[in-house]
């Protein structure tokens, strides 16, 4: 026996939902912190431009980077969840600075991990090119913190210190 169809009814088929309605935009003062972040979170990038091979002032420069780019993560985030909460569009910029911040934290985290390990072989290095006058002296100093700096990383790889 064939199947049956159903029986038919004289009403239409549903609509389609209508599309949702533009949101009005964001409030000036979100606005506002978000291009607040946005310039915060170029700072924490723009320390890194200060870095050398000085030991304590790079681990204040990195200090202060992560710090910028906590506080630019923060004023981002934070205006994209009042701007949602609001139900506004999203204030130009917060995406943006909130990334730029995560990369300024990563950078920094990863800087500080560099320097908690490799340290000492950095400032022996900066203090070797500081007193390096010729292009073969700067070789030089290259040539012995890339064997020290090889020497620890097979340490720690090992696990034992040699």
């Amino acid at each position: 026996m064939p199947p049956t169809d159903p029986p038919r009814t004289d009403e239409p088929p549903p609509a389609a939902p209508a599309p949702p309605l533009p949101l009005s935009p964001p409030d000036p003062t979100l606005q506002h912190r978000s291009v607040a972040a946005l310039f915060v979170a170029m700072l924490s990038l723009a320390g890194f431009l200060g870095l050398n091979y000085n030991l304590h002032r790079g681990i204040l420069i990195v200090l202060y980077a992560l710090l910028a780019g906590a506080i630019a993560l923060w004023l981002g985030l934070s205006a994209i969840v009042r701007a949602r909460r609001n139900q506004t569009a999203r204030p130009r910029g917060s995406v943006a600075a909130t990334a730029i911040a995560g990369v300024g934290i990563g950078l920094s985290i990863a800087l500080l991990l560099a320097f908690a390990l490799f340290g000492k072989q950095m400032s022996a290095y900066g203090q070797c090119l500081s007193g390096a006058n010729t292009i073969a002296a700067q070789q030089s100093c290259y040539s012995q913190f890339s064997h020290t700096l090889s020497r620890q990383v097979t340490v720690l790889g090992s696990g034992s210190p040699r």
